[in-house]
């Protein structure tokens, strides 16, 4: 079931009723409700925007993801449920108890499809992208040769041009700004799969951070990132002025969740792509397989 992406940009008041999510606006502007169990993320970008105590424990229940953002109108805050998947403890145990030579292994097929998903968007663009391939078969257990930000230098260069002077940095000038966004409801959305299939999100496979509870999140991120960076570049295209977030560039952001993609052949919103792909790494885990389902940028 695919599930809806809810944002929030203007005063109002989200409350369960009769088992829904109540919307209900200040001034004249009708109430609404939707299902809760429609609800695959939630966008909080105001902050006279009201959320309840029981809509929330109702949301989580559901296993939406809240994702809250700051003044500047960014996402900064994420709220999940703690577990939802049925085998939660044996679960978390296969997790705990992975070798780390298994986890170097799921980290190169991760570097892996990430540097081949950035050469497909190269491509498609016109741009000659053979030694991105080829480092992407270059790339061994772990990485140790650290392909995945060679293949990053030459990639960001290539899409925007080494003239142009961009800087993939999280506070530098935009489109920074609208992959800031992207990569953050991307992550919410990871996230979010994680959890219903009992995983951490805090135990990654590869990123190490103690201020960090989403660096298995940030791994399995990795090769959906480019999906984000193409819904960018053709909103940078579509718009003259992308100093500022928006409503018209967010919503073309919030359509990330829903987004085609391409996972083991077959098209596939990416929500439910990301279902699978942790899914997969659930088996992993388990040693019922050693392969990573990611999608395939075309």
């Amino acid at each position: 079931m695919i599930k809806r992406t809810f944002y929030f940009g203007n005063p109002c008041k989200l409350s369960l009723k009769d088992g829904q999510l109540h919307i209900e606006y200040s001034g004249d502007e009708l109430s609404k409700s939707v299902p809760i169990e429609d609800t695959g993320v939630v966008v909080v970008d105001n902050p006279q925007v009201v959320v309840t105590a029981a809509l929330m424990m109702a949301l989580m229940e559901n296993n939406a993801a809240i994702l809250i953002c700051n003044s500047r109108h960014l996402p900064d805050s994420l709220l999940l449920r703690m577990h939802e998947h049925h085998a939660f403890t044996e679960t978390v145990r296969c997790q705990v108890e992975s070798s780390e030579p298994l986890r170097k292994n799921l980290w190169q097929q991760t570097v892996v499809a990430k540097i081949f998903n950035q050469a497909a968007l190269i491509e498609i663009m016109g741009i000659e992208a053979n030694n991105m391939k080829y480092w992407a078969g270059s790339v061994r257990s772990g990485d140790p040769d650290n392909y995945e930000a060679r293949a990053a230098a030459f990639y960001w260069s290539a899409l925007y041009g080494s003239e142009s002077g961009f800087r993939r940095q999280r506070h530098g000038e935009p489109p920074n700004n609208l992959l800031n966004y992207g990569y953050a409801l991307l992550r919410a959305v990871i996230a979010r799969s994680l959890v219903a299939s009992g995983l951490m999100t805090f135990q990654g496979i590869h990123h190490r951070n103690k201020y960090n509870p989403y660096c298995l999140a940030d791994d399995i991120m990795e090769p959906y990132r480019p999906f984000i960076d193409r819904i960018t570049m053709e909103i940078a295209a579509d718009f003259e002025d992308i100093e500022e977030l928006t409503p018209e560039i967010k919503k073309r952001l919030l359509v990330i969740p829903s987004t085609d993609v391409i996972i083991d052949g077959s098209n596939s919103p990416l929500m439910i792509a990301a279902q699978r792909t942790t899914a997969s790494l659930i088996k992993c885990y388990a040693g019922e397989s050693r392969k990573l389902l990611y999608p395939v940028l075309k």
